[in-house]
């Protein structure tokens, strides 16, 4: 018999081995090597092939080797399983056995006598695959050594389901713990961020309330105008702290269309605008009406405008502030870029900005605060969107975000 085998440590698809990884096949703790010599000796003989279904390897062990071959050399031999559809085991007592050893002998593997097991429960229809016995003895195998394996093999089919049941549990409680922290992360956002404008809120109205006939109409004015900005910086961190809240249950749905990207980013302009004026800086737009994506287009409003938002936040208010958004063509993907003339961050502030530690952001041009949410929204509705995002900066000349979406030339199968 020639075998192809491969060592283990240059078997490449080990992610497509599931039952296999469950048994530590490919660490020193190896109990599907454990289990075959334990059969082997039982049953007093060389050879053992397993093959679990739907799993590119094939495991051989005989003596003190243990390797894996390519399915696809001997992709017939899942075949086998049409031997088992009225039986456990297929041994000397079988009726079919002569059949099952011409059958496996044309597969290559010759021998002189051969057992084989079904990996699956007694009344029970999952198979996890088949394991085979083989040496070139003449004798049969001994009836009692059989039986003993059989009642074996049924322990560690038990032992395998038992260790998928293990697995999705453990699977569904890091997912438990990972909801819990996005809850703890959620109140700790609150208590940090809400708080702070809320001190504000209730100081300066209470001066307005118990102090309104000592105030000139320009402390009123002002007064008023904190209460409004404070207010609607506090609305806006509500809005984003929900909409977070609501993507990282899963609640949010996603509804691709094709749509002209000029028509998002001229609202984000329209509506961003005003704020740019009132900081003295210029905000300016450069879209062809040529360029169509595919996207949801709410969460793609969402997304430029709140990096337009951020641009705007941390760049100048001397006058020589630039805000500058527009977009071109890259092979199949359209690049919006927002870039800005402002602070600009640092390599290790570029590399923190789109992780899950949420915290207060520093301070704007005109001492805004924020938590970088935002930006965790942005890479998560663009993950959904099929799109990037790109980070370019430098400490005191500014920073360009880059996103980037599918051309809608390259998608046909949605409606306008």
């Amino acid at each position: 018999m020639k075998l192809n085998l491969i060592d283990l440590k240059y078997a490449e698809q080990l992610s497509a081995c599931p039952t296999a990884i469950l048994l530590d096949v490919f660490t020193p703790d190896n109990e599907l090597e454990g289990f075959l010599k334990l059969a082997r000796g039982i049953l007093k003989t060389e050879n053992a092939i397993l093959a679990f279904d739907d799993e590119p390897y094939i495991w051989f062990d005989h003596a003190d080797q243990f390797h894996a071959m390519h399915k696809s050399i001997k992709s017939k031999y899942i075949d086998q399983q049409n031997f088992f559809e009225q039986t456990l085991v297929i041994d000397q007592g079988n009726p079919n056995y002569t059949h099952f050893s011409d059958y496996v002998k044309t597969l290559g593997v010759h021998h002189g006598r051969i057992v084989s097991f079904d990996l699956r429960q007694k009344k029970h229809s999952l198979s996890y695959g088949r394991v085979t016995f083989f040496d070139q003895n003449n004798t049969y195998f001994q009836d009692q050594d059989v039986a003993l394996v059989a009642e074996f093999i049924q322990q560690i089919v038990k032992f395998i389901a038992l260790k998928f049941e293990n697995s999705i549990l453990s699977e569904q409680f890091e997912q438990q713990i990972a909801i819990n922290k996005s809850k703890t992360k959620f109140f700790q956002i609150i208590a940090h961020d809400l708080r702070a404008p809320f001190h504000g809120l209730l100081g300066f109205s209470e001066v307005l309330a118990e102090e309104s006939d000592t105030l000139e109409q320009k402390d009123v004015l002002q007064i008023s105008e904190y209460l409004h900005d404070t207010a609607q910086s506090t609305y806006n961190l509500l809005e984003n702290l929900l909409n977070w809240a609501m993507a990282e249950d899963g609640q949010f749905v996603y509804h691709p269309i094709r749509f002209r990207l000029s028509q998002v980013l001229e609202i984000v302009y329209k509506i961003l605008n005003p704020l740019a004026i009132k900081k003295n800086i210029k905000l300016s737009l450069d879209i062809s009406e040529q360029f169509y994506v595919i996207a949801d287009i709410n969460m793609v409003t969402s997304v430029i405008q709140n990096l337009v938002s951020n641009a705007l936040k941390f760049t100048h208010v001397d006058g020589t502030g630039v805000v500058e958004l527009k977009a071109r063509q890259n092979d199949h993907h359209i690049e919006i870029m927002i870039r800005d003339s402002g602070l600009g961050m640092s390599g290790q502030q570029v590399k923190n900005l789109f992780k899950h530690n949420i915290k207060v952001s520093q301070k704007g041009t005109s001492g805004e605060k924020g938590t970088g949410l935002g930006l965790v929204l942005c890479q998560h509705f663009l993950d959904l969107n099929h799109g990037k995002i790109d980070v370019e900066s430098e400490i005191g000349v500014g920073t360009t975000f880059i996103v980037s979406l599918p051309s809608a030339s390259t998608h046909t199968d949605y409606e306008i």
